[in-house]
Parts: C-alpha cells; sequence; structure tokens
C-alpha cells in the first residue's frame, strides 16, 4: 500500500481503501475520462460515513492532497480534466434513507442513494421525485445534484436546484454544514442549494439532501407527431400558447426519430399525466393540432407510454458509449427546431426539451471532426445558447474547450471557488475555466 493510502486507511479501514493497481477494471474504466492519462490517482476510497467522509477530507486538506469526487461514477466522464488528482472519494456507501415525511411530501437521503432505488421506495407510498436523469439505474442523488442532471420532466416540475430544499455537505477544510432545511416552506439560511446544483463537487462534497415530492398522477399517455420542420415548430409553438398542461414536451431530431421507430423526420413527443380524464381530453387537443397542421400523429397509452419513454431514455443512455461524443446545449425553445435541423445536416442526433431549451446532442466520434464540435457550438451560440462537451475522448478534451463559456461570470465563479475551498482540493480543473 502506498503512502497515500496508507494514511487514509485507519479512517476508513482496510476493506473501504485501493490502490489504484488493486481497483476493479470497470471502476478504472469510469475514472479514467476525468483524470489526466499520467496522473493517476494513488488512491480510492469508500467512507462509509458523513464522519468518516469528513475526516478524509480534513487530511486532504491538511497534506495537499487533490481529491476526485463522485458517487457510482456514472457522469464522471462528465465536466473537465482533473488536475494532479491524488485520491478518488465515492460516496456509494453514504445511500441510507434517513426520513420520508410523506405528509409533507418531503424526503431526505444521503448522497450515495441510486435514484432507481429511491423511486421504487417511494413508489409504495404514492410518491416520487419529479427528475428523471441519465443512466436512472446508476445515478446517485449527490451526482445528479453535482451535475443539475434532471430529464424530460423539466417541463412540468423544473429542474434540480426546483426539487432541492437542503443539503448537508463537507467543506474543503472537512467540516460538516448544512443549508436549507427537511420542509417545503423554508427560509433557513442561504441558499446553498442553487449554488451546490451543477457545481461539478467544486464547491464542497453533499452528504444529504432533501427533496420536495408529488404524487404519482392516475394516468399517463403521449402523442407523437411528426412532419417536416415548420410543422412541427409550429405545433410546439401553438402547445406553448396554449392551456395544455404536458408533462413532458421533448423535440426529437430525424435520425432519433428513425432510431427509436416512431416515424420518420422530426419529431415531437407529447406527455400528460394527470387524471384520466384530463389525459384523454389533453390528447385528443394534440392530435387536433396535428392534424390542422397536416402532421403525423400516433397515441401512446398504458404500457406502450412506458415503453416510449424508456426507449427514449436508453438511445440517450446508449449515447454514452466510448465511441460518441455527448454534449449538452441550450438555446431559445423558439428556435429548438432550427436547432436539431443544423444537427441533423451535421450527422448528429439529439433531443430538446422545449420548456427550457435544454438537451442533448450527440456524434459518432469516429465520424465526426472537431469542425464539426465547432460549428454546432458556434451555431447554438447565435441563438444565444451554449454547447458543452459531456462525454468525448480525453484526446478531444485535451484539445478543445469542453465549456466553451462565454458569458462574464467566471471571475465570480473562481472568486466563489476561492472562499470555499482555497486549497483547491476539491475536483480541480473539472469545472468551468478549470476551476
Amino acid at each position: 500500500m502506498n503512502a497515500i493510502a496508507s494514511t487514509l486507511e485507519p479512517i476508513v479501514g482496510d476493506s473501504n481503501i485501493y490502490t489504484w493497481e488493486n481497483l476493479d477494471p470497470s471502476w478504472q474504466e469510469r475514472i479514467k475520462p476525468a483524470i489526466a492519462p499520467d496522473t493517476l490517482p494513488k488512491a480510492i476510497v469508500y467512507p462509509s460515513t458523513p464522519e468518516q467522509l469528513a475526516q478524509v477530507i480534513a487530511l486532504a486538506h491538511c497534506q495537499n492532497y487533490h481529491l476526485l469526487s463522485c458517487g457510482k461514477g456514472s457522469k464522471l466522464g462528465w465536466g473537465g480534466i482533473g488536475k494532479d488528482i491524488d485520491v478518488v472519494v465515492s460516496t456509494k456507501h453514504l445511500n441510507q434513507i434517513i426520513d420520508h415525511a410523506v405528509g409533507d411530501l418531503t424526503v431526505t437521503v444521503e448522497a450515495g442513494v441510486k435514484i432507481a432505488d429511491l423511486q421504487d421506495i417511494l413508489a409504495k407510498t404514492g410518491h416520487f421525485i419529479a427528475l428523471d436523469p441519465a443512466y436512472p439505474q446508476e445515478a446517485t442523488i449527490g451526482g445528479i445534484i453535482a451535475t443539475a442532471d434532471s430529464g424530460s420532466l423539466r417541463q412540468r416540475y423544473g429542474g434540480v436546484r426546483d426539487m432541492l430544499l437542503g443539503i448537508s455537505f463537507v467543506r474543503s477544510d472537512g467540516q460538516i454544514a448544512k443549508a436549507g432545511g427537511r420542509v417545503v416552506k423554508n427560509v433557513a439560511g442561504y441558499d446553498l442549494m442553487k449554488l451546490f446544483t451543477g457545481s461539478y463537487g467544486t464547491l464542497g462534497i453533499i452528504t444529504q439532501a432533501t427533496f420536495r415530492l408529488y404524487p404519482i398522477p392516475e394516468a399517463s399517455a403521449s402523442m407523437v407527431l411528426t412532419g417536416e420542420m415548420d410543422g412541427i415548430a409550429s405545433a410546439v409553438k401553438t402547445v406553448l400558447a396554449s392551456a395544455l398542461t404536458p408533462t413532458a414536451l421533448d423535440l426529437l431530431s430525424p435520425k432519433l426519430v428513425t432510431e427509436l421507430g416512431i416515424g420518420q423526420d422530426m419529431g415531437l413527443m407529447v406527455r400528460f399525466q394527470s387524471v384520466a380524464d384530463s389525459v384523454k381530453e389533453q390528447c385528443a387537443r394534440i392530435q387536433s393540432i396535428a392534424e390542422q397542421l397536416g402532421l403525423r400523429n400516433s397515441f401512446y397509452s398504458n404500457e406502450d407510454d412506458t415503453t416510449l419513454w424508456e426507449s427514449l431514455a436508453n438511445s440517450i443512455r446508449k449515447s454514452g458509449q466510448a465511441s460518441t461524443i455527448v454534449c449538452k446545449i441550450g438555446v431559445l425553445p423558439t428556435s429548438a427546431a432550427k436547432t436539431l435541423n443544423t444537427l441533423e445536416s451535421l450527422g448528429g442526433l439529439g433531443v430538446i426539451h422545449v420548456r427550457s431549451g435544454l438537451g442533448k446532442v450527440w456524434f459518432e466520434s469516429q465520424t465526426v471532426s472537431l469542425d464539426v464540435i465547432k460549428t454546432m457550438r458556434s451555431y447554438c451560440e447565435s441563438q444565444q445558447g451554449f454547447l458543452t462537451i459531456l462525454e468525448a475522448p480525453i484526446t478531444l478534451k485535451q484539445e478543445l474547450d469542453i465549456w466553451g463559456y462565454q458569458g462574464n461570470g467566471l471571475e465570480l465563479m473562481r472568486a466563489i471557488k476561492r472562499k470555499f475551498d482555497p486549497e483547491n482540493v476539491l475536483n480541480s480543473g473539472r469545472f468551468i475555466g478549470k476551476i
């Protein structure tokens, strides 16, 4: 055991610490995209309690170790390349449900709880968290918050920061802190929940989180519209201007529509979840809109509806293969259809959540050039948006700024990083501007 591992072993125990050489190869493959190829970590530790995690970080602070934090590692490939990483810290053993306040519609869980497991437990009381992130079978609560990864449900419920009521976290000096609380009407402390959401673990390592819950809807059904870009864009405009209340409203590129086997041309998936009569009436309204615009339309309900959205999630999940470049984009909702049309011309596939204008696009890395990625980024920026590279071969990440940040907040971000982590202990180099 190397010197760094030896200093950590008394804290977590020998069964919860590994050197790189004796780490499971599957974990090695998850870690490699997050670090420079010539700087392999000396140790990987799995604290079992928040107190153990705090001790690990306190020791790292004193010894000037650089830490890379994660849960199950499903999104370690996202973000920048970590600088001089000495130790990988996983919160996957912090996996307890602390409190489920059924009457208050809230739940408090540790950061290592997997979202799929939590949804199964909540379903027994008729509740769910309105988040549908990538890789739900592996994604942990801490990782979902750190990457601000939600999904199609943000059309109705908003993003991660809208679900989050409180957090506990370990500071870069090893002290445990918290913000927010466990009730919906909470005003205690600073709103660090929004600051930590999407910070990629650069400000602190989350140990617990409290979320608002929602009742599972009585009925669910979807309409899929396909056709030419102008017709689909008109349908989007009509739906957004109407009194309809879709749970999800996703635009799909033509190649993705074909891959899912739900038609050809550009697609619009509209999902309603409410009482049965409301779902039926709103789907009929979407059908009427499609017929007026000359769009093909299909109705999905019950198991077919579930399978439809699972197929979309599976396509997005399969995009995260080693041979694929996955990007997160954001554009004005009104330009979403034209953005997917541009994507199609460049050989990519993608989906955009209409309400927010956020989405994911992907290209085969073996056939796409850097110029194609730059062209797509330039187009998104021309639509007052952005393109961030999530997953890509390490060589591409070294050649291209994965964030492409053009805003004026970089100095403010760096100042916040210095306040929270002056010694650069946590996830150094992983955030915008190599923060």
